[in-house]
């Protein structure tokens, strides 16, 4: 099967391999804008931008931290990392991902717009108030990810009464990926919430409005995979993980090596403050907070609505803006790092050109 190119809108993305917005730093400008200049679609985390550049642009910090969704979400941060994406992918494409969760979602929406983002990609809940907030900006792209048909039809029904206009395609995520999950617990384990057996009633969906483009996402790994998936009405893949093995991912090298040495049954899902189950590694910090010994908790950067201030975090034992950023910096002892089940696949580092050959040639 030769792959072709698809729209996402008004954009053209050459090859149908979308990259997982990963956060926080994981796909930054390095990853996003070599996956956009080698054909794909790179997308930017907007999570926890006050840490890029060494916290150059968060204004405020505690204990090192930035201070309040304000300047966890930096706009000063985001906007630096698109323009040196923009450097590197130059006139292609290239997309934000902005979890639904978080504090500031509207205006870190808004931020993207401001700053030149061509497609935003909104996932962690249903979007179904997205456009509201990229009035003035009719060329951005709008893609939200959903994990079944009747939360597509939801959204569809939404945007076409309330905004008259529909999602310019969108993401079918199945319990197999990184970090959070659109399932409870249970669901992620039922034989008809696996991938394959979404994308058929999707894809149909999806066709009674028009024929958005449908992205599937979690798990896939190769390129039988993309075929596989694009052989049951997909139109691309998005794809995380994978692309942590590069030498282009803005992770840090021991959250490299995390992934690099972990085993099939390291992959766990795990509670989390944002109130959906997530996907990592067993690690120190897994282990600390099963004995409910992880580091203190202390909301320093509000970053999650749903987590209520720090209760929830307290719930289920750790904040994971503080561990998310301690895996970026490295930190083996408390650093959460999420990974898709089968990231214990990875067994070198590559570059972005050589994966996205490897892709779509199954070299």
């Amino acid at each position: 099967m030769s792959f072709e190119s698809f729209k996402i809108g008004k954009y053209v993305i050459e090859k149908p391999i979308v990259q997982g917005g990963m956060g926080l730093g994981i796909s930054w400008d390095q990853l996003a804008g070599t996956v956009s200049k080698e054909g794909g679609l790179g997308v930017i985390s907007s999570v926890g931008t006050g840490y890029y550049d060494n916290k150059a642009y968060a204004k405020k910090l505690v204990d090192g931290r930035p201070f309040t969704e304000k300047n966890f979400y930096s706009k000063e941060g985001f906007d630096a990392i698109i323009k040196n994406a923009r450097k590197i992918s130059g006139d292609k494409p290239l997309a934000a991902n902005v979890l639904y969760a978080i504090n500031d979602y509207g205006r870190v929406i808004r931020d993207a717009c401001e700053s030149g983002i061509d497609i935003i990609i909104t996932g962690a809940g249903l979007p179904t108030n997205m456009p509201e907030f990229t009035e003035g900006y009719p060329d951005v792209a709008l893609v939200p990810i959903v994990s079944s048909a009747k939360a597509l039809k939801i959204i569809c029904k939404r945007w076409q009464k309330r905004y008259n206009r529909l999602p310019d395609a969108v993401v079918l995520e199945g319990p197999k990926s990184g970090g959070h999950q659109g399932f409870s617990y249970e669901d992620c384990k039922k034989e008809e919430n696996r991938l394959e057996n979404l994308v058929a009633p999707v894809v149909a969906e999806a066709a009674l409005w028009g024929g958005i483009p449908v992205i599937a996402a979690g798990g896939i790994w190769d390129k039988n995979d993309i075929e596989e998936m694009m052989a049951l009405g997909a139109t691309a893949v998005q794809m995380g993980t994978r692309f942590i093995g590069t030498f282009e991912c803005d992770a840090h090298e021991n959250f490299k090596q995390v992934l690099l040495d972990a085993k099939e049954d390291d992959i766990q899902l795990m509670g989390s403050p944002v109130g959906y189950p997530a996907q990592g590694i067993r690690t120190n910090l897994t282990k600390m907070v099963e004995k409910r010994e992880g580091p203190a908790i202390k909301c320093i950067s509000n970053c999650v609505a749903p987590c209520k201030r720090g209760e929830e975090a307290r719930v289920v034992g750790f904040c994971i803006a503080d561990r998310l950023s301690d895996a970026y910096n490295g930190n083996l002892e408390t650093g959460l790092f999420f990974s898709g089940t089968n990231g214990y696949r990875l067994d070198k580092i590559i570059s972005v050109k050589e994966l996205m050959d490897k892709l779509t040639k199954g070299e």
